[in-house]
């Protein structure tokens, strides 16, 4: 999963939900272990997603939560609408002079908007939380969805590049963007999200 990299924090980041209008954003453990399973078990969104193995197995979720528990940045989070779990969101490290925004939600939560709030609380936190200079994120050539999410969200696209999708066992060609914190600055007027302690 993710490596142990120190990522310059502008404070020490502390364990917390983000709240939008109408998401809660949460670190997942493991009684969510089913609810993450049931919803990523689904070849349409592992074939969207580069990391997502299909099938994907209680097992998988069980690792995954128990990863990040072990994590010292909270920065992967279990989306919820009315204390349901929908989807993850998240900023992947692997590359810390390049942290990558991530987001997936359950099939029947597509075309709602919970996609584009959850990312943008998240570009919030990370940019708030963390010294960096910008955020990439991709989206296969073939999911206009996900390109639409981070248009939203003031991404531009950088390019396209082949990247590798475990449920396909192949490379495909995804649409590359960044969005840089002046980008971000500018457009931070797109609504509210709030973080409280937990």
């Amino acid at each position: 999963m993710l490596q142990d990299i120190p990522t310059p924090t502008l404070r020490e980041a502390r364990a917390c939900v983000l709240e939008t209008e109408r998401l809660a954003l949460r670190r997942p453990t493991l009684a969510d272990v089913k609810a993450i399973a049931g919803l990523a078990n689904d070849r349409r969104i592992a074939e969207n997603t580069r990391r997502l193995p299909h099938p994907y197995l209680q097992d998988h979720a069980v690792e995954f939560v128990r990863a990040m528990a072990n994590e010292p940045r909270e920065t992967v989070f279990l989306i919820e609408n009315n204390h349901t779990p929908i989807g993850m969101v998240g900023v992947d490290w692997r590359q810390p002079e390049a942290p990558e925004l991530g987001y997936w939600l359950g099939f029947e939560h597509w075309g709602q908007g919970f996609g584009t709030e959850a990312a943008r609380a998240v570009i919030d936190f990370a940019f708030e939380e963390f010294d960096i200079e910008h955020l990439i994120s991709g989206a296969r050539v073939a999911n206009p969805s996900s390109r639409n999410i981070l248009e939203k969200c003031g991404f531009q696209w950088s390019g396209v590049e082949l990247h590798r999708f475990e449920a396909l066992g192949s490379s495909t060609p995804v649409d590359c963007f960044r969005l840089t914190r002046g980008v971000w600055s500018s457009l931070k007027s797109w609504g509210n999200s709030t973080r409280r302690e937990r």
